[in-house]
């Protein structure tokens, strides 16, 4: 497979690719990469996971074969808008614009997941390697549920999960969606200053207008109205009269009853 991921990525930028049949985490692996110096969009590709890992360190299940793992390096010039929220936005993004040109209706389930009908196909990690308040260089981790094969058994699972080629009902060639993300992903980019970034992922939000509960840590869920994000993707709830914003963290999201 390694040489039709070179293929398919040959139109894009990218700086380097390091191809894996088998590997622990390919965030781990582009961190550590970056760390010795790897350049602008230095990609990371496996076929397998074996300490594949969503947020706050849960597993992401990585099957051989089966679904899209990679992860883009990115190191930010001095007048790019980065952080970790907005990066998490842009993964997200790409996400949509792939599977939309498929034909699928995907929605973000704040903070990083893509849903397509309302169950679980890709996840989004961010992670960053700083020098004091300096965000030297971020990671973009993306994990896709693509054949049958990478949906982990519901026991696994707090939130259903499907796969792609399900919803799109025939099989899908995984080194030319993948193409496709990080074409999206480069555009979109180009616009992180702008309020656009921001305003598209709110017109993909799930759950717009229906009552969620937000876990925040330790505390006791907070139920309100979905209402939009604020301009550096922290989520906007109406709780009872008065208008919360939630920011990133250890959050867990689900529909209210």
């Amino acid at each position: 497979m390694e040489q039709e991921y070179r293929q398919a990525l040959a139109s894009l930028p990218i700086s380097s690719i390091r191809y894996f049949q088998k590997v622990g985490s390919t965030n781990d692996e582009a961190l550590q990469w970056a760390s010795e110096g790897a350049p602008d969009l230095s990609l990371v590709i496996a076929e397998e996971q074996t300490k594949g890992r969503g947020r706050a360190g849960r597993k992401w299940f990585t099957p051989p074969g089966a679904s899209l793992a990679f992860s883009l390096i990115l190191r930010p010039a001095a007048t790019d808008a980065f952080s970790p929220s907005l990066l998490t936005g842009l993964g997200a993004l790409a996400l949509v614009d792939a599977l939309e040109a498929r034909g699928l209706a995907p929605q973000i389930k704040w903070p990083n997941d893509v849903l397509l009908d309302r169950k679980k196909t890709a996840g989004i990690l961010v992670e960053a390697n700083w020098i004091g308040e300096k965000m030297e260089s971020a990671v973009i981790g993306v994990g896709v549920n693509v054949k049958p094969e990478s949906v982990p058994p519901p026991e696994q699972v707090s939130f259903p999960a499907v796969c792609v080629e399900t919803e799109i009902g025939h099989a899908v060639d995984r080194p030319i969606l993948l193409r496709d993300i990080l074409a999206s992903l480069l555009a979109w980019r180009g616009k992180m200053g702008g309020r656009e970034v921001v305003g598209n992922w709110e017109q993909s939000l799930a759950f717009m207008n229906e009552i969620v509960q937000v876990w925040t840590g330790s505390e006791s869920p907070v139920a309100g109205r979905v209402l939009g994000l604020e301009s550096d993707g922290s989520l906007r709830l109406q709780v009872h009269d008065k208008t919360v914003t939630v920011q990133f963290g250890e959050v867990h999201l689900r529909p209210g009853l």
